[in-house]
Order: structure tokens, then C-alpha cells, then sequence
């Protein structure tokens, strides 16, 4: 007799410590306060956001297994277990929504491999939302996740940004370690040509929300608010 798969849910985390009620629909905090197998990017992240959906089981009787960055593909399957074996699992990143920014796209593609259903839940995108209120080009647009720490590096890629801006006017979105916020920023505003528009979206769905969206030219002239430790998203466009 064959056992009926479970499916793979993608959990949608919160971008910061707000109740989960504020930013994710009930569908979403239901199915995922039902669940007992839970693939993480990081356990500690995970088990914050599951006490805050007050989850059914206690948190210690949940299964949390770890992706990160150096999984090998050869440790999906195991990932997938539950599933194989019937039961539901959730895939959670630290923040954000599953398989954007973070590991989580290599298990999704080997869920597909394994006939596991992969159901997307509604939640928040730090990416979208940033794009939603930015004002720039919404029907092209690319997400290059961190652009390179080194200075010199990090300046020929904000080039070749503005560049791609100006060739094909399409948004170009960025994310940086919120330390090297200010860092990121002094980049931008030395590189990228006058005209093009900036925009630094920062505490997304947190009380302390600010999007600031005008040409590289007002942003030279205007005194900047503080941006360091602050999760931010960068976008320029026209």
C-alpha cells in the first residue's frame, strides 16, 4: 500500500518582532501553528517565530531541521522524509518569505523532483513591499540579493546597475548587511548618475517603517535619516 505524500507549505516569516496578526492572512498562521515538521534557515530564528504563532504543539515537540547555505542536494531527501512519509512539513526562512534571498529554492526544486505538493503561503516580501512603495518601474524589475562588501567592487557593481537602469529601465534591487548600511549608501550617491532614482525602504512592516524614494541628486542635498543596524531594502530606477 502506498502512502499518500504530505505537502511542503512555505511559511512566510515576519521581517521583525511584530504579532503575527498584523502581517500574515489567518490561512497562513493556521496552517502553520498546525504543522510538527519544519525545515529552517536558522532553528533559533525559527522557534521566535513559532512561539509567536503560539503554535499547537509545544515547541519542543516540534521537528525543526536546518538548511542553510551549505546543505549539500544530497541531504534533500532526507529533508523530505516527513513528507515522504505522509506528513505536512513548513520550509521558514529567518525573514521573509521561503525560497527568496535564502537556501530554501533547493529543497522547493527538490520537492518538485520527489511529486511532493509545494503550496505557497501569503506573507510578507520584503522585496515586493519595497518595490510596491518605491515609484519605480514595477513590470521589470531584479532582485541581486548583496552586492560585493569590498568597496571598490561594490562601486563597479552599483555601475553596472545604473547602467542597466539606463539601457533597459528596469528597477534593480539590493540588499546589504544593515551595518554597512551608510556604507552602501555613500556608493550609491558617489556612482550612480544624478537623475536616477534611489530608494532605501527600511523596517518594512515595523513600527519605525520609513521609505524614502527621490533622485540621487535631492539625496546628495538632503540631510539622510540614520540607517545603520536597520534591515533595508536599496532600489534604483528611474
Amino acid at each position: 500500500m502506498t502512502t499518500s505524500r504530505g505537502r511542503l507549505f512555505l511559511v512566510p516569516n515576519l521581517l521583525g518582532l511584530v504579532p503575527p496578526a498584523n502581517v500574515l492572512p489567518q490561512r497562513t498562521i493556521d496552517i502553520a501553528r498546525g504543522l510538527a515538521h519544519f525545515v529552517v534557515e536558522t532553528p533559533k530564528a525559527a522557534r521566535q517565530f513559532l512561539k509567536a504563532l503560539e503554535t499547537e504543539r509545544p515547541l519542543q515537540e516540534l521537528q525543526l531541521s536546518e538548511l542553510t547555505e551549505h546543505s549539500r542536494p544530497t541531504q534533500m531527501a532526507s529533508l523530505l522524509a516527513p513528507a515522504l512519509a505522509g506528513s505536512d512539513i513548513g520550509l521558514v526562512s529567518d525573514a521573509g518569505c521561503p525560497g527568496v534571498a535564502d537556501p530554501g529554492a533547493a529543497l522547493v526544486a527538490a520537492a518538485h523532483d520527489a511529486g511532493i505538493n509545494v503550496v505557497p503561503l501569503v506573507g510578507p516580501s520584503a522585496v515586493l513591499l519595497a518595490l510596491m512603495a518605491s515609484g519605480m518601474n514595477g513590470q521589470a524589475f531584479s532582485f541581486h540579493g548583496y552586492l560585493p562588501a569590498k568597496p571598490s567592487k561594490r562601486d563597479a557593481s552599483l555601475a553596472t546597475l545604473d547602467l542597466a537602469v539606463l539601457r533597459t529601465g528596469a528597477t534593480q534591487i539590493f540588499i546589504e548587511t544593515p551595518y554597512r548600511n551608510e556604507a552602501m549608501v555613500d556608493s550609491v550617491l558617489k556612482t550612480c548618475a544624478p537623475g536616477r532614482r534611489f530608494c532605501v525602504a527600511t523596517d518594512l512592516t515595523l513600527p519605525t517603517e520609513q521609505v524614502l524614494s527621490r533622485s540621487i541628486t535631492v539625496w546628495r542635498r538632503t540631510v539622510r535619516p540614520p540607517l545603520a543596524k536597520r534591515p533595508a531594502m536599496f532600489l534604483l530606477g528611474r
